[in-house]
């Protein structure tokens, strides 16, 4: 529900892509007319079906409900709240929100060997076959949903996106210490 939330409340405003299967999604809904909630589930499925077969059931089982129920949640956000604006009113502000509260719910998840679906699941793919940490992996495997925003967001948008990307791999890097 915490990741849920930092999307709708901060992420979805702001249109600030910080690389994430929701991000990824948010990209691809200015070209696919279906809601964020939609795509980020069906980017989701497709992911946790990688996970399964390439990180192992145990990763997948853990992840599979949570990855199932963030975008179920968003739906229900988007149903209750069709047109929400930036709690914040700042892109700044809501980069920073999404990043403290998000980096702090994907370590937890990461802990215990799960993670919130998505873009998450590449980087344990890549954690567990290049050989570097989790951490490191969001930020890679991150950084190019980031850099997607510009295909349709202003030059600030990328940037912001860019740098929260980069910020939330380092609070897990930190907490992998």
């Amino acid at each position: 529900m915490i990741v849920a939330t930092a999307i709708f409340f901060f992420m979805m405003p702001s249109h600030v892509s910080v690389g994430s299967g929701a991000a990824l999604a948010m990209v691809l809904s200015n070209f696919i007319p279906l809601q964020v909630s939609v795509i980020s589930l069906i980017l989701n499925v497709i992911l946790l079906i990688l996970g399964f077969f390439l990180v192992g059931s145990e990763f997948g089982a853990k992840t599979v409900y949570v990855a199932i129920l963030i975008p179920v949640l968003l739906g229900v956000l988007e149903l209750l709240f069709p047109h929400q604006a930036s709690l914040t009113q700042d892109p700044l502000l809501d980069v920073l929100c999404y990043v403290l509260v998000v980096g702090m719910a994907m370590a937890i998840l990461f802990s215990c060997n799960a993670s919130s679906g998505g873009i998450d699941i590449l980087a344990k793919i890549l954690s567990k076959y290049c050989r570097i940490g989790i951490g490191t992996a969001v930020s890679v495997s991150g950084m190019a949903v980031a850099l997607s925003s510009a295909l349709c967001y202003d030059t600030k948008t990328v940037v912001l996106s860019v740098l929260g990307t980069y910020f939330g791999g380092m609070i897990l890097i930190l907490n992998e210490g």
